[in-house]
């Protein structure tokens, strides 16, 4: 098995303690309704939605994926940190065991944030992942990160 390491920087004008309650916090309601066909739901089969919990997040009909299962594995909600894996789901491939993900907010010179996201793909057997390979779920993300910040600079109530 081998671990395969992608890490990612991008900035955002939402302030970290709005941005993580958003796309953490409130998240398994909040993308749904502002974006269905991305998300159709999202709900804890397992746990109190703390470390261990599990969720399902099923996907939209756009999708190339029906659903994932993922393990919270850390959430520091005052340094704004949250660590989860991808444990099942047809997002796992033949090649992919798990996939295991850090997003840490930091706060930003102009009032907004700093994303830093790390991914690690445990991959099966000997299967190398190119970065290639990733950068199609990269862009979905980023899309549906975008989403969310145009949400929330349209409505500055949200996730307050």
């Amino acid at each position: 098995m081998g671990v395969f390491t992608y890490s990612d920087e991008s900035t955002s004008v939402i302030p970290p303690p709005r941005l993580f309650k958003a796309l953490v916090l409130e998240a398994d309601t909040l993308i749904p309704k502002i974006a269905p066909q991305a998300v159709k739901s999202a709900e804890i089969v397992e746990g109190d939605g703390g470390v261990g919990t599990i969720k399902k997040i099923s996907f939209g009909e756009g999708s190339h994926y029906s659903y994932v299962k993922h393990r919270i594995d850390g959430l520091d909600k005052d340094n704004f940190v949250y660590n989860y894996t991808l444990v099942e789901g047809d997002a796992l491939s033949d090649k992919v065991e798990k996939i295991t993900y850090e997003i840490k907010l930091v706060a930003s010179a102009d009032g907004g944030s700093v994303i830093k996201s790390t991914s690690n793909y445990h991959t099966k057997g000997d299967v190398e992942i190119k970065e290639e390979d990733v950068k199609a779920g990269k862009e979905k993300a980023t899309g549906l990160f975008k989403l969310i910040e145009n949400y929330l600079v349209a409505n500055p109530d949200a996730c307050n």
